[in-house]
Order: structure tokens, then C-alpha cells, then sequence
């Protein structure tokens, strides 16, 4: 503390970004300053509570970096946060990138769903607030626009071109002059001029009817409530046909709701919201976001804050601080959302809280155990007795901490069962937990019944520690059933009680993260088998093969180019790709 001390009297009176630290010497925080020396003091003096409280407890040294602007010390903020991702920071990362819808630059073009823009490969609409939204707006356009949907161009039509869902660039060849209205057609369809695309549908639905075909009506006419349902989704509404975000903001003293709504060609698109904690000045936290949230995403062509100073963003983004007429009304709605999510959103949180300290205290009692804060569950996943795996998830005060999750492959035995799974996989885990001197938990829950319990039991008293055990029992529908204690013994569970729910949870977690693993292992195994009949593809390619695309399927339908891109030369991409287009 004296080196703190110390350091905190050398701090300039200028703008910078200051960089917090643990006893590990990792960066736990980033912030930025107007003045240096007084924002960083403001830690360290006074305080403070919630989880500013927690997060100064861990600081044991700064670091700093003068700016000479406070536009430069924001945009340095937001690429030490992209660098570090320390744990107080938002994180905003790569990973909520949001999707848009892409018409391809291909000579016969698609409609696809991409989280990056590239220049030269389409053009681009949205963003979307998620993956839903986005496919229901590409399923719509599908629908509506004949554009190629095979991913390689096949030999013989398909089902879309029977469904004049596609112009069939397989059989004849198609006018570029015929894409290029397509796509005139979708921009102005997505603009919100639907009136067109109405009139057409309206009246092939009247000719299909007239001609007695009354499934194909039908279909025109579901198309015709999905336009219709998607106009009324968008009735706020800006009439100058300008993109816009528009952000309002909450507060409680330690969370920040942010609520942004979309508006595309002046109609409100859909709208997300952002909660997290915050540790300087609410205004300041809010600038931040801005920052971090544009620097990832392509920002409209207007962003409507509330007042706050916001030069420092002006200089940055298009930003309008709105004080009357629509736009205001607009900013008000979304504080006013802000506000009513966040106060949802910590109403749940209690609410849950409480729940689950019931089930935990409850649970305990059932077993006769004191309250389990740290349980670990177990599950063994195999198709007859092949590809063998386990998982074990780990929950802390009743939340899932994927951290602790944990994937085994069971190594060849004996006798090759459930029962000896779980045995070897309970004495792995615990071994290693053992001679790595961590923590153990307060009850370990399998999926299974007394076999599965006394595996278990035995691998604890081979390794000579004691910890309780119980079973999760399903039922015929694969539902938790019941718990057995370590003795085999039914616990009597109350249904649509707290420790019921709870045990669903893990138990559904648990079966979750076992059967991906190994289904995982068991399409791995099947493209590695179906690879090895390929002349010129050794294990080392198999290997980086999958690791590339992911699955056959995807290599399956790769170009030659796409398999030279994943690193492979030309000749043994020519390889496979005749191999897999070749009819067996």
C-alpha cells in the first residue's frame, strides 16, 4: 500500500487511461480520465460499495498512460479493453458482433446470414439484433426472391425451382441484368416499400384460387401476414428513411442498463438491451460503451444520445443529442425501457437468489449433508458402449460455472460399462483435484442409480477422502425422477419446489455438455473414416481437415478453393473435391 501511495503523488493533471492490477500482476480493469490524478485518487479514498468494493479489494498496482486528448484517451481505452479483456471491464466482444444479411457478388447470387463485412464480397442490410431475427428476414426474402439457395451449383434442378423459389442457374444460364433488378428489389423491399411485393402476391394468390390451386393460394397468402406482420413490427417510425440508433440509459448505484433501438430506413427494426456493472461516473461509463459498441459494429448514419458531454463522441460518430419532436420522444422511450429492464432484470435476480439458497438449504437437508455450495455432477454419454465419454459441470451457489466443466474420454477397460466409467472418471478428476491441492466439493451428484453411486463411493475411498454422493434418477421421458442418497436410498423430492427445479438444472446441464462431447468424438471418428479412403490424406491432414471445416458435410460441399484455402496444394484439393463429386 505504501508503493500505491507513493505512486498515487506522482499521477499528472492531464487526460490518460489507467490500467488496474491483482497481486498476479494481471490487469483487472481498464479505465480513462479527464484528469488523471484525481480519477485514479477517487479509488482510493472514501468508500465504496457493491462491486466497486470488490474490485478495489483486488487492486494492488496501476499502471498509466497520458493522452493528450480525451478523445484519444477513449479510443486508447477501448483498444487496451479489445487487448486485455480484464475481468471488471464490459467486454463487447468479437463474439456479439451482430448479423447481417448478404446478397453475394456471385455470378448467380444468395441471400446469407454473415457476422463480417467485407468489402467486394456482397451487399450488405441490417444489422439484425440476433441470429432469429436475421433467418426469419432470410427465410422471408428466400421466399419471395428466386435466388440460388444450393451452396454448389448441382447437376439437375432442385426442389426451389420447383417451388419458383429459384430461376435454376443449374440448367440454363441467368442474366446478370435479371440478378441486378433482384437486388434493386430487395433494397427497396427492406427500405420498407412492401406495396409492390403486396400487389404481385395479392394477385397471384387471386389467379392460384381461379385456377382451383388452392395450396399454392394458400402459401401467397402466408407470405402476404408475414409482410404484413413484419410492416407492423415497424410501426415506429421516422419518415425521413434515415438509419438511426437510438441509446437511453439506467442506473442503480452499482448496474447500467443500456437499451438500443434500431431504426432502418426510419422504421424501428428491433431493439437490445446490455446490463453490467460500472465503476466510475455513470456518464462516463456510458461513454465508454458508446465507444466499445461502435469501434465493433458499423454505426448509422445518426446516433441519438441523451444529454451528456458528448464531444468527445461527436468527434468519433454522427451523434445528435435530441432536445424536442420525434427523436426526443424516441430517447425517452428508450430511458424509460432502460429503466423498467433493469428494474425487471434485479426483481429476477432477487428473486432467484432467493430460490436458490431455499433449494441449496433444502437439498442439504435432505441429505442430512451441511448446505452444498460447490457441486460437481457427472454423466457418462456412449452409443453401445462405443465412443465412451464423461462430463462433469460444476455449479457454485447454484450457477452453473463452465470455467469448471470438464471433458473426459474414458480410457479402454475391463469391463466396459457405465458403472466403470464413472468409477475411473470420479478417481481422475480427484486425483488431479488432489495433487493440485484444490478445492473439493461439498457433494458430488451422478446420473444414475446405486452402480453409479458405489463406483463413485469406491474411487473416494480409494483415493481415501470422503465427500457425499448422491444419484439423479430420470424417468421413462428422460425427466429428473429422483435423488437416491449415498446409501441407494429414494429421497423424497417436493415437486415444483426450488431444490426440484434446481436438480432438473444440473442434471439437464450435465446430459448436455456429456452427449455434445460425445457426439463430437463420434463425427470425428466417422469423417476420419470416411477420409482415409482418399489417396494423398495422412492424419496430420485428416486432423487439420476437420479442424478447418468442422464437419464432412462442410468438406463435402467445399470448392477447390475453399480446400486450398484451408492449406491444402492444389492438386490434393483437386483430389478431394473429385472424390466427394464423383458418384458412388
Amino acid at each position: 500500500m505504501d508503493l500505491l501511495r507513493q505512486k498515487l503523488t506522482l499521477l499528472p493533471e492531464k487526460p490518460g487511461v489507467y490500467l488496474m492490477k491483482d497481486t498476479q500482476g494481471q490487469i483487472i480493469y481498464v479505465g480513462k480520465a479527464k484528469v488523471l490524478k484525481n480519477r485514479v485518487k477517487s479509488y482510493f479514498t472514501g468508500s465504496h460499495v457493491g462491486k466497486t468494493e470488490r474490485l478495489v479489494s483486488q487492486i494492488v498496482d496501476f499502471e498509466y498512460i497520458v493522452t493528450d486528448s480525451e478523445v484519444e484517451a477513449l479510443v486508447l481505452e477501448c483498444n487496451l479493453i479489445k487487448k486485455h479483456s480484464p475481468k471488471y471491464n464490459i467486454l463487447l466482444r468479437d463474439d456479439k458482433t451482430y448479423p447481417y444479411l448478404m446478397i453475394t457478388e456471385e455470378t448467380h447470387p444468395r441471400i446469407l446470414i454473415t457476422r463480417q463485412l467485407k468489402k467486394g464480397r456482397g451487399k450488405y442490410f441490417g444489422p439484425y439484433p440476433n441470429a432469429t431475427a436475421a433467418k426469419e428476414a432470410a427465410r422471408l426474402l428466400n421466399r419471395l426472391f428466386p435466388f440460388r439457395k444450393c451452396r454448389q451449383i448441382p447437376t439437375r434442378p432442385c426442389l426451389y425451382y420447383h417451388l419458383d423459389q429459384c430461376l435454376a442457374p443449374c440448367v440454363s444460364e441467368v442474366s446478370l441484368d435479371i440478378y441486378a433488378g433482384m437486388r434493386k428489389e430487395v433494397t427497396t423491399f427492406l427500405k420498407g416499400d412492401q406495396s409492390g411485393i403486396l400487389s404481385l402476391l395479392e394477385e397471384k394468390m387471386q389467379r392460384a384460387a381461379d385456377a382451383l390451386l388452392f395450396e399454392r393460394a394458400l402459401e401467397y397468402r402466408d407470405l402476404i401476414q408475414d409482410i404484413k406482420l413484419l410492416s407492423e413490427k415497424q410501426n415506429i417510425t421516422l419518415n425521413d428513411f434515415i438509419d438511426r440508433d437510438v441509446l437511453g440509459y439506467a442506473i442503480t448505484t452499482d448496474q447500467m442498463c443500456i437499451q438500443i433501438f434500431y431504426l432502418r430506413q426510419g422504421k424501428l427494426l428491433a431493439r437490445d438491451s446490455f446490463i453490467f456493472p460500472y465503476y466510475e461516473e455513470p456518464e462516463d461509463a456510458f461513454i465508454s460503451f458508446v465507444a466499445q459498441f461502435y469501434s465493433d459494429h458499423t454505426w448509422p448514419q445518426e446516433i441519438l444520445l441523451p444529454p451528456i458531454e458528448s464531444q468527445i463522441l461527436s468527434s468519433l460518430f454522427p451523434i445528435t443529442v435530441p432536445q424536442k419532436g420525434k427523436k426526443h420522444e424516441l430517447l425517452q422511450m428508450a430511458m424509460s425501457n432502460a429503466k423498467t429492464t433493469l428494474h425487471d432484470q434485479i426483481t429476477l435476480e432477487i428473486r432467484q437468489q432467493s430460490e436458490t439458497q431455499l433449494a441449496l438449504a433444502t437439498l442439504g437437508e435432505l441429505l442430512k449433508i451441511p448446505v452444498p455450495g460447490r457441486i460437481e455432477a457427472f454423466d457418462i454419454s456412449n452409443t453401445a458402449g462405443t465412443h465412451t465419454v464423461a462430463g462433469m459441470v460444476q455449479f457454485m451457489e447454484g450457477k452453473p460455472q463452465r470455467k469448471g466443466y470438464r471433458k473426459y474420454k474414458i480410457q479402454p477397460m475391463e469391463t466396459s460399462d457405465d458403472t466403470a466409467a464413472m468409477g475411473q472418471v470420479i478417481l481422475r478428476r480427484y486425483t488431479r483435484m488432489i495433487a493440485e491441492n484444490s478445492p473439493l466439493p461439498d457433494l458430488i451428484l451422478v446420473d444414475g442409480g446405486k452402480g453409479q453411486i458405489n463406483a463413485a463411493l469406491g474411487a473416494l475411498k480409494a483415493l481415501n477422502i470422503t465427500i457425499p454422493v448422491a444419484g439423479m434418477v430420470k424417468n421413462d421421458h428422460h425427466q429428473t425422477h429422483g435423488l437416491l442418497d449415498q446409501s441407494g436410498n429414494q429421497v423424497t423430492l417436493p415437486k415444483n419446489h426450488p431444490t426440484f427445479y434446481l436438480l432438473g438444472r444440473i442434471q439437464n446441464e450435465v446430459h448436455r455438455f456429456a452427449i455434445t462431447f460425445h457426439r463430437q468424438q463420434r463425427a470425428k471418428s466417422m469423417t476420419l473414416s470416411a477420409l482415409d479412403n482418399i489417396p494423398g490424406i495422412g492424419p496430420k491432414r485428416k486432423q487439420h481437415l476437420l479442424h478447418h471445416f468442422s464437419s464432412l458435410e462442410d468438406i463435402k460441399q467445399a470448392s477447390i478453393d475453399e480446400l486450398q484455402a484451408a492449406g491444402l496444394p492444389h492438386s490434393t484439393a483437386s483430389v478431394i473435391y473429385q472424390y466427394f463429386q464423383t458418384p458412388s
